[in-house]
């Protein structure tokens, strides 16, 4: 009985990988923004699972790129060091001392977590900010915040290049300013939303704590167009936290990005539910 079982298992996953197929053929060459969430990121299992399917990713042709957050790991480290933050609009200001505990945790412990997890897997990631190489040059979003940063210049060739070199970006949401000593801290839906639209990626992955848009009954609606995301924002349906990451959505695909999707990051193998099966895993935004 234990050995049919088996055999059941394994010709389910044989199945599962010959419907992929065309799923595979059609992303082959096709850059992936993924942005994964400091709340997505859970446990050493869950960074494991998410690395694997990055791996994944590559070995079939697809050009991954991971875009960070980690704003739990912030709070935390800004606890243990007794750092009191002030809010303006309920959005923290970004201090001298703030921005050095910042930088430090994002490019730092985060960024580094998730390389050597995809390293582990077979890949070869590399860990990056959007200081290097002047991938993101920013601009101060409200001067009220202090070292809170909006994109304002992307220079992406850096990727390109190690697109060439089978090499997988993962990138801490911080950019440079006009001032060589200038440090900004990004939203990293923003971040990952402009990095999409300068590779004018052909998917924009947002993977949070929740199942992904959802109407008014509370159902997650699985296909959208822009005019209807705005729609539901005018009437009150997106609300809450939901609004930057539509608002994110909306710039990229103005941006040329093919389509965005907000998923549950948490949700076992999210990203080759999304792209590798004809039922995907989240709210699929496309342009209008």
């Amino acid at each position: 009985m234990k050995t049919q079982d088996m055999n059941r298992d394994w010709i389910a996953t044989a199945e599962t990988l010959s419907r992929a197929l065309p799923y595979m053929q059609r992303y082959a060459g096709a850059i992936v923004v993924i942005k994964l969430g400091g709340h997505a990121m859970g446990s050493d299992e869950a960074m494991a699972s998410f690395a694997r399917d990055v791996v994944l990713l590559q070995h079939v042709g697809v050009r991954p790129v991971v875009v960070h957050g980690g704003g739990p790991m912030i709070n935390a480290m800004l606890d243990r060091l007794q750092i009191t933050s002030e809010f303006v609009d309920g959005k923290r200001v970004t201090d001298a001392a703030t921005m050095e505990v910042v930088e430090m945790v994002l490019a730092g412990r985060v960024n580094k977590r998730i390389v050597q997890a995809i390293n582990a897997q077979g890949g070869r990631a590399v860990g990056l900010s959007g200081k290097d190489a002047g991938l993101m040059t920013c601009v101060s979003a409200d001067e009220r915040l202090g070292f809170v940063g909006q994109p304002d210049k992307m220079d992406v060739t850096l990727l390109h290049t190690l697109f060439e070199n089978d090499m997988i970006p993962v990138i801490a949401p911080l950019g440079g300013g006009a001032a060589a000593d200038e440090t900004y801290n990004v939203n990293g839906d923003t971040a990952a939303g402009a990095y999409a639209a300068a590779l004018r990626a052909d998917r924009l992955l947002l993977l949070t704590d929740v199942a992904g848009v959802k109407n008014g009954d509370g159902e997650v609606l699985t296909e959208m167009t822009a005019e209807r995301i705005r729609g539901l924002t005018r009437d009150g349906v997106i609300a809450g936290g939901m609004i930057p990451k539509t608002q994110t959505a909306l710039d990229a695909i103005d941006g040329g990005v093919r389509a965005v999707v907000i998923l549950d990051g948490r949700a076992p193998n999210a990203v080759l539910l999304e792209l590798f099966t004809e039922h995907g895993a989240g709210s699929l935004i496309r342009p209008d």
